[in-house]
């Protein structure tokens, strides 16, 4: 009897430390349960993170590809303007070398100076235009009838020009020349754009004017020609293309800065703006003359010109006396 209740003993100890071991299993199930949960709602999380981090890559690379290729586009037609830039100025620099090399105030080009021609070889080139100019020399040496008397001076008389250096001037020039610069406020260009190139450039449309000397002074004018032939023939009066935005322009319009009917053959661009004005030849000789001045000043600032201060000298009052010559409504045409 007593070993029996000894086995039950041990078998109701047993079955209890079996319950015990069951209820920390559960239990740690529970917690091993719990834990799985909760990792998997962290990676279902992080998935969704993911995905959400791979679509905006993948909107922001689509983003910088799109703007890359504006950009790309945007700059190759930099690049065709600025290699056509690049071209005109070659041509100018290369024109202008040909000016200094063989031309100075002293001795001149006479082919790069047109209007340096004698009087004689003017006068017969004009005649066949319809309209001769008599100089004053040659009126001078004219008889009481009125004929000039044959051969009484020579030609190369008449084509001698004497000059003497205003010291005023002079020692302006010389202060700039120490450190030139486009700067307006030296005595030198404050003079020139007082005299020269204020006059100049004013015309009856002050406003477009203004526009027009400030894109000659920032070097961004274009003046081209306009393809005559092409042209339809219209009335002045009937047109306004004097104005922007590239109107094709008729045999005879309106000039853009004079507001005058006139036969414009050319047109300027201000800057990289694509508006185009019509303009008369007198209005181009006067925005021409003033170029050529910025164009050697310009030379000058980089050291292209290769001359004495007096030569220089002359050379700048050559370009001031255009520009005045041009504001009192002289300038040369193209025949033939």
């Amino acid at each position: 009897m007593g070993g029996k209740e000894k086995l039950t003993m041990q078998m109701f100890f047993a079955v209890k430390c079996v319950s015990v071991v069951c209820l920390f299993a559960s239990q740690e199930l529970k917690l091993k349960d719990k834990e799985c949960e909760r990792l998997s709602q962290v990676r279902n999380q992080l998935e969704q993170e993911l995905e959400e981090l791979t679509a905006s890559l993948f909107e922001e690379a689509h983003k910088m590809v799109r703007e890359a290729n504006v950009k790309q586009a945007g700059a190759e037609k930099q690049l065709k303007e600025a290699q056509g830039k690049i071209d005109v100025l070659q041509a100018e620099v290369t024109a202008l070398k040909t000016l200094v090399l063989t031309s100075t105030p002293s001795s001149p080009n006479r082919q790069l100076h047109p209007q340096l021609q004698s009087s004689g070889s003017r006068g017969s080139h004009r005649r066949g235009a319809g309209h001769i100019r008599t100089s004053s020399v040659g009126a001078a040496f004219q008889t009481s009838s009125g004929k000039p008397e044959p051969s009484t001076v020579s030609i190369q008389s008449v084509a001698t020009e004497e000059r003497e250096m205003d010291s005023v001037l002079f020692a302006e020039f010389l202060l700039w020349r120490e450190h030139p610069s486009l700067d307006r406020s030296s005595a030198f260009l404050s003079r020139v754009y007082r005299e020269d190139i204020g006059p100049c450039l004013s015309f009856t449309r002050s406003e477009l004017s203004q526009l027009v000397q400030r894109a000659v002074e920032n070097n961004s004018l274009t003046i081209e020609p306009v393809a005559m032939s092409a042209l339809p023939v219209v009335k002045a009066s009937a047109l306004e293309c004097g104005g922007p935005n590239g109107f094709r322009a008729s045999v005879e319009t309106k000039c853009a800065l004079s507001g005058l009917s006139r036969v414009c053959q050319h047109r300027i661009k201000l800057g990289d703006k694509g508006s185009y004005y019509y303009i008369s030849p007198s209005s181009r000789a006067r925005i021409t003359a003033v170029c050529n001045f910025f164009t050697y000043i310009r030379y000058i600032l980089q050291g292209l010109v290769r001359q004495n201060a007096e030569q220089i000298f002359w050379e700048v009052m050559r370009l001031r006396r255009e520009m005045t010559v041009a504001k009192l409504g002289f300038y040369l045409t193209d025949q033939g």
